[in-house]
């Protein structure tokens, strides 16, 4: 472990949020960057309100959904009307989705640095944002991948065009059986390459890649004056980002915990003095920095 070297942005709460942070990111000789939902939604890539309705209406008639999230996890009737929801569920999330301008501006702000980021978001904004793909560990799966629902084998596929023809020719919630997408292997109905909370995912070689790369990177900075920066994470899988973040700013006293979460989340007692919660606007504050 390295000499503890004090963090002078702790002692500077008379500043502005953006102005925090910058100084924080500027002090660091390493950071790691954990994005949650709530980066994706500051960026106007929200579950909720008019993008959720005006995509579903349908669907929202039919089982009462209030979000965009619980409907994609929901049961439906069968494969076809599935795949009718997740269809257009990819290409609004994933193949259709513009460019976020809070992941340009977080792009922008770390192109120097000594940086990984970790994400438990599965839609394209690190792609759409030209991020290196080398340098984000997409834990949680993604939006564009398919996955054998029995997880028969470990490896994903993809198929844009025939997500496009399963949008233009559905009808009243269903595509036609002929467009369901099946595993070579077993025969069983793709799904949506996402972490299920009880068989949970396939991790096929990139994600493995993925993987090596984010825990290299952990191994080569431990002990440095490293910020564990928190954009939007939330309480659904705090496992992948907040109770590693800090429980490793526990261990390093050369370590900075930063939240960025409008909602008050518990930071651990023991690294009160390590921590910074900044409760302005994500995107905002990002592009102040900028």
């Amino acid at each position: 472990m390295q000499e503890s070297k004090p963090w002078m942005v702790l002692n500077q709460n008379a500043e502005s949020q953006s102005q925090q942070l910058a100084k924080a990111i500027a002090e660091a000789e390493a950071i790691v960057v954990g994005v949650g939902a709530g980066m994706s939604a500051a960026t106007g890539f929200t579950y909720v309100g008019p993008r959720f309705k005006n995509a579903f209406p349908d669907f929202i008639e039919k089982y009462n959904f209030y979000d965009m999230l619980q409907a994609f996890l929901a049961d439906f009737e069968d494969a076809q009307e599935y795949w009718a929801f997740q269809s257009r569920f990819s290409l609004l999330n994933y193949f259709d989705q513009p460019q976020g301008q809070a992941y340009v501006d977080l792009k922008e702000i770390l192109a120097d640095k000594n940086y990984h980021v970790i994400t438990t978001n599965a839609d394209n904004a690190f792609y759409a944002a030209d991020f290196d793909m080398d340098k984000v560990f997409r834990i949680q799966g993604e939006y564009g991948l398919w996955q054998c629902s029995a997880m028969c084998h470990q490896e994903t596929y993809q198929d844009e065009d025939l997500i496009r023809k399963m949008v233009a020719q559905q009808e009243n919630m269903r595509i036609p059986a002929e467009l369901v997408p099946h595993c070579p292997h077993c025969g069983a109905v793709f799904e949506i390459n996402k972490r299920d909370a009880q068989k949970g995912m396939v991790e096929d070689k990139d994600w493995h890649d993925q993987n090596d790369r984010y825990q290299v990177f952990l191994k080569e900075n431990a002990g440095k004056k490293i910020l564990y920066l928190e954009i939007g994470v939330g309480m659904t899988t705090p496992q992948f980002i907040r109770h590693p973040f800090q429980k490793w700013t526990a261990e390093n006293p050369n370590a900075l915990y930063i939240t960025m979460n409008q909602k008050p989340y518990r930071i651990a007692s023991d690294i009160q003095d390590q921590s910074l919660r900044l409760t302005d606007d994500i995107a905002q504050c990002l592009h102040a920095i900028v």
